[in-house]
């Protein structure tokens, strides 16, 4: 029994580290995403994504690139386009867009995994769309996609209206609005962040290297053939990640747990890049489209992410900058003070100036769509099983 409490303890510490090392990221790239969405105008860009052609996919990516990177308002404003007359297969870039190549994931993906990961998200990220683009344009369901307009009222949103972005930047109104955004981009990322980190830090302490290894194949190294064992790899991880349920940011912390237990290259970019399939978001998809079209994207991603994660794995390979050696999860997590230190100071105050703007704000805030009440129990008991092993690691 002692055991299983030092185990405890020792993981809600992982998890701990996990958010401390990723703090001041996390309020960097939602700063940054935060003034995008107040001050660059999108409207302009969402009247040209009526298209299949390359020009309304790449506008479709750009407008991805610079929105949030939550799961679920990444498919709430797909949905939006998609309403608003956009292309399917440019709402589907969209999404992949807005979950893959926003800055906050960049320079978390850094932070923990380091700049051939970093490199590889957005090489990977435009490959995968390009890749998914074609998959849809070849088999194309037009009647799902029929019925699902039908299926869905036409209405527009606010907060993607023409302005000025001279005057609103220049007027405390605007920044009123981006403190607004700032606190809205928390409000709907904060339970896949708990529920994420809490599940690396524990699967880091409980699960040991053996399962991974038998799992992804790792100890075969030797016996099976390798593109053998690569292909597992870049197979299963969407289907680990699935099985996760982490959404959104989340499964950063629990890819560099696969990372520091010798999953290959094309098995952790598969698994990062797999966040719009777990259940939760497959059934969010249904209820927008319904279960046909639902699963038909789902499928489309599951390719599209093995594809694209073995063409990463051998162009990486090609040209040697396959990571050689993997980060630990303990060299991560350890709290001292240096830069982490400073930079968490300093954009702790940060985040303090973003909510006093937010208060100010006189508006309607972001629309969002809610997890759930599942979801909800399951952050609670995320945040209080870490809480219960902090005490329990004081007081051993």
């Amino acid at each position: 029994m002692e055991g299983l409490m030092n185990l405890w303890g020792e993981a809600a510490i992982t998890s701990l580290g996990f958010f401390w090392k990723s703090g001041w990221a996390f309020i960097l790239g939602y700063s940054i995403s935060a003034m995008i969405q107040a001050f660059v105008p999108r409207s302009r860009l969402t009247r040209h994504m009526g298209s299949d052609d390359i020009k309304s996919i790449s506008l479709s990516t750009v407008f991805g690139a610079a929105s949030s990177s939550c799961s679920f308002a990444a498919l709430a404003t797909a949905r939006s386009l998609f309403q608003k007359g956009a292309h399917f297969i440019t709402a589907v870039a969209f999404m992949f867009a807005s979950t893959n190549l926003v800055i906050e994931l960049g320079i978390l993906i850094l932070v923990f995994l380091g700049w051939q990961f970093l490199a590889a998200e957005i090489i990977g990220g435009l490959v995968l769309i390009v890749i998914s683009s074609v998959l849809i344009r070849l088999t194309y369901p037009r009647k799902w996609v029929r019925e699902a307009r039908e299926k869905l009222e036409v209405r527009s949103h606010g907060g993607d209206e023409d302005f000025d972005w001279k005057k609103r930047i220049g007027n405390m109104s605007g920044w009123y609005l981006a403190g607004d955004k700032f606190i809205g981009e928390w409000r709907m990322v904060w339970e896949d962040i708990l529920i994420g980190f809490t599940i690396a830090g524990f699967v880091a302490v409980f699960v040991p290297a053996g399962f991974w290894g038998d799992l992804f194949l790792t100890d075969q190294v030797g016996v099976l053939p390798q593109w053998a064992i690569t292909l597992e790899n870049a197979m299963i991880a969407p289907i680990v990640a699935a099985a996760t349920f982490i959404g959104s940011m989340g499964n950063i912390p629990l890819a560099t747990v696969l990372n520091s237990n010798g999953v290959l290259f094309a098995g952790i970019m598969g698994f990062i890049y797999s966040d719009l399939m777990v259940p939760p978001l497959v059934r969010v998809n249904a209820k927008y489209y319904g279960w046909g079209l639902a699963l038909y994207v789902a499928g489309i991603m599951y390719v599209s992410i093995v594809a694209t994660a073995l063409i990463l794995h051998g162009i990486f390979a090609f040209f040697s900058l396959t990571p050689e050696s993997a980060k630990e999860v303990s060299d991560i997590v350890t709290f001292k003070v240096d830069y982490t230190f400073w930079l968490n100071i300093l954009f702790i105050l940060v985040a303090v100036a973003w909510a006093a703007l937010a208060g100010r704000h006189e508006g309607e805030g972001m629309e969002m769509e809610t997890s759930g009440k599942l979801k909800n129990a399951v952050s609670l008991a995320a945040g209080l099983t870490v809480v219960g092993g902090v005490i329990i690691y004081l007081m051993i």
